[in-house]
């Protein structure tokens, strides 16, 4: 089953911050692996974060949601800021 993509508004900002060869690796993540099977690729995140999921792609992680056939892209960044800033897209 192949699933919708929809990207948050503030994505192209997000990318804006990324080096070209990590921004391929991601577009290829989430067209090959996130679109295709999310479930099996991607990882449900906790606490506060319940109900999202993580893609990793190297040092950087994809947050997004699953509706049903729907992903919504909420936030791509690093793994070490990620977490906290994703708050301000929920």
């Amino acid at each position: 089953m192949a699933y919708n993509i929809f990207y948050h508004y503030d994505i192209p900002k997000d990318l804006s911050k990324i080096p070209g060869n990590i921004k391929k690796r991601i577009r290829k993540a989430i067209e090959q692996r996130l679109s295709e099977e999310p479930l099996k690729y991607g990882e449900p995140l906790k606490r506060s974060l319940h109900g999202y999921w993580k893609l990793r792609v190297g040092d950087f992680r994809v947050i997004f949601k699953i509706e049903k056939e729907n992903i919504v892209i909420l936030k791509i960044g690093h793994r070490h800021d990620i977490y906290s800033k994703v708050d301000s897209r929920l």
